[in-house]
């Protein structure tokens, strides 16, 4: 199977401010923008902010592997030197953890790096890593 990049919209509720948080902190490039919207490349992807008045989702969570993960997120897997090199550039940044980086599931099936944290419309995301791709869909 290939994978092609995938796509997903979002609200937020400064452009500016989202602006220079995926260019800036996550490193995208910007494609096509307006008074509205921008199209971001992560990682590949196409991810787009859309200006709304106000970010009204409430953050509710599940228990995983003793965190509180938040129930609505996004974001990419990377490969372990991505990850690694993202989650140092995010310290470095000062960006507040929902939950640092750390490898879940020790030892177990699907054991991977994962952290969360929000962008400054407060949309949960969630980067991870596998050591071996084949374990993204294990069970």
């Amino acid at each position: 199977m290939t994978i092609r990049p995938f796509h997903v919209a979002f609200p937020v509720i400064n452009l500016e401010e989202t602006r220079y948080f995926y260019e800036t902190i996550l490193g995208c490039t910007i494609g096509r923008t307006s008074e509205h919207w921008i199209d971001f490349n992560l990682f590949g992807h196409q991810v787009t902010a859309h200006l709304c008045s106000q970010n009204s989702q409430e953050v509710s969570t599940n228990l995983v592997d003793g965190k509180q993960v938040p129930v609505q997120h996004w974001g990419v897997i990377l490969d372990m030197k991505e990850w690694q090199i993202l989650s140092e550039k995010l310290k470095e940044s000062q960006i507040s953890f929902v939950i640092e980086p750390y490898i879940r599931f020790k030892g177990e099936v699907g054991e991977q790096a994962t952290m969360f944290f929000l962008d400054p419309s407060g949309n949960a995301l969630e980067f991870k890593a596998f050591r071996d791709d084949q374990s993204i869909f294990a069970t």
